[in-house]
């Protein structure tokens, strides 16, 4: 299992100090995803073999349009393993599930953030992954943790009813917000998702991450390769 993390500078802990405590909570690899203007430095192999776990080079593509982020996908997406775009707006949502450029749809209810059947329907088209990110169900309280449960509940249905292909993560920004597989499968119970639908979330940050690479090496052997391989390959 996979958890998806934010890094110094786009987080509070270095690289290596959230793969460590990856590892040691059982996780066997991390998909560092932060902002394409907060780049971490730090090289993948020399970590993944000093904590023994897997460390993927992802990228969190953030941006205000459609056009910003659109020209953001294309400038990462040769350099990146792993390519999510930030949604929460229904342009920007609907940008990322109908761009085959894009692997995962991160935060799509946050801000005014909604995700409907259409939506639903185009990310299965284009093999894009949408996030449920436990993180407020983790660090907030009172109404607001009861409306970010109610609008998981919802997104859940959606995605189950058309089965699109998910992700789960818990959104850590420093190693101290990492939590285990096994603490994320019993927050899961207590919200109504089972352990095996929130283990088989966090397994996909690892397929997505194995097949990009495959696709990538073989790019390599094949000049020329369509983009559109990565998402017709689920």
């Amino acid at each position: 299992m996979y958890e998806a993390v934010h890094a110094r500078p786009d987080g509070d802990s270095t690289v290596a100090r959230v793969a460590k405590t990856a590892a040691e909570y059982g996780f066997d690899g991390v998909v560092v995803l932060n902002s394409s203007d907060a780049r971490a430095t730090y090289d993948a192999t020399t970590v993944g073999n000093e904590y023994d776990v897997d460390v993927v080079d992802g990228v969190e593509v953030r941006a205000d349009t459609k056009r910003e982020a659109s020209g953001s996908v294309g400038n990462v997406r040769s350099t990146h393993t792993v390519v999510a775009v930030a949604g929460g707006t229904p342009a920007l949502n609907r940008f990322a599930v109908e761009n085959d450029k894009v692997d995962v749809l991160t935060h799509p209810m946050a801000r005014e953030g909604e995700f409907n059947h259409v939506l639903a329907r185009a990310a299965v088209e284009n093999g894009v992954r949408i996030e449920f990110d436990l993180s407020g169900v983790l660090r907030q309280s009172g109404g607001r943790r009861v409306r970010t449960i109610q609008s998981l509940r919802k997104l859940r249905e959606i995605v189950d009813y058309y089965d699109t292909p998910y992700v789960v993560s818990a959104d850590p920004a420093s190693h101290l917000e990492i939590r285990a597989p096994r603490e994320l499968c019993a927050l899961g119970e207590q919200i109504g998702f089972s352990s095996e639908w929130i283990e088989s979330g966090l397994r996909e940050w690892g397929r997505l991450a194995e097949r990009n690479r495959r696709v990538l090496s073989e790019s390599f052997i094949e000049p020329g390769v369509e983009r559109g391989r990565y998402e017709k390959e689920r």
